[in-house]
């Protein structure tokens, strides 16, 4: 007896469902032994703070916002006349100390003939050895703050740590600045993923295990990169403020721990990457 032809078509329909199903099922199943994934990643990189030693007048500002810069361009310079000033009167200080380290000098050789001949008391004598070791300890003294001058006047050029983009920028010529104070930041083009995976995700994960990358602000394209490292740490345990377990309102979280992802080929290099940037990252383990 033959089935209608509607039943038939139908169960066709019901079996190809059925394997496509089952066929999806151990793909899935197969990709979830082969590989872990997360959507908790995010780009990040080196950001340099540019800040001053020495406090002063901005004379001039030599980069806008977000600005590309080399490494050891001239940031900005800070008015170096106040500094010139110190470095010339450290070097007429150092003149002077030298030419009375001259004279005790003579004075010590003076009484080291004349002691030979007895003809100077002994404290006589000593009191010019005296005087030539303090003769020389004010030109090494001397000599310190000539270097430390001109330190403070090669401070007055402040100049790009790394090859980066100028960020944060709070600085402007005319501004009055102290040490310490943090004038624009500079984000360096090396940049990687920070992929945040469960602890139970983690057993088979190792240094080298190649991943596909994707970032939310360039969606349907894949980036190639690897496994760099894994921190030695969940990201809550070097927290401001940590898990405190010993108490009685325990409950158990899986912790997340941050895995660094480099990439192949730098793109980073060719496309507008910035820190913060969202990214979804699948690590292949077999």
């Amino acid at each position: 007896m033959n089935m209608p032809g509607d039943k038939k078509k139908k169960l066709t329909i019901f079996a190809v469902v059925a394997v496509l199903a089952a066929v999806a099922g151990i793909w899935y199943l197969m990709s979830s032994l082969n590989a872990v994934s997360t959507d908790d990643a995010n780009i990040a990189g080196r950001v340099y703070t540019v800040a001053t030693k020495i406090p002063g007048t901005v004379k001039t500002v030599n980069v806008r916002d977000n600005q590309k810069v080399k490494k050891n361009e001239l940031l900005l310079e800070i008015d170096p006349a106040d500094y010139e000033l110190q470095v010339k009167e450290a070097q007429a200080n150092l003149d002077i100390r030298r030419s009375l380290l001259d004279q005790a000098l003579r004075n010590k050789d003076r009484a080291e003939s004349l002691s030979k001949r007895q003809a100077i008391s002994q404290a006589r004598y000593e009191d010019i050895l005296t005087a030539y070791k303090v003769a020389q300890a004010q030109v090494g003294a001397a000599e310190a703050q000539l270097k430390i001058a001109r330190l403070n006047l090669g401070y007055t050029k402040i100049y790009a740590p790394a090859d980066g983009y100028v960020a944060e920028k709070s600085v402007e010529a005319g501004n009055q600045v102290m040490p310490g104070q943090a004038l624009m930041a500079v984000v360096s083009s090396d940049m990687w993923i920070v992929a945040n995976y469960k602890e139970t995700k983690l057993k088979n994960v190792q240094p080298g295990q190649k991943v596909k990358i994707q970032i939310d602000a360039y969606p349907g394209m894949t980036f190639k990169g690897r496994v760099n490292s894994i921190q030695r740490g969940t990201g809550a345990a070097f927290s401001m403020f940590p898990p405190e377990n010993a108490t009685g309102s325990f409950v158990k979280i899986v912790q997340r721990i941050p895995v660094k992802i480099v990439f192949d080929g730098q793109p980073e290099k060719k496309y507008d990457f910035s820190i913060g940037m969202s990214a979804s990252t699948e690590i292949k383990i077999r």
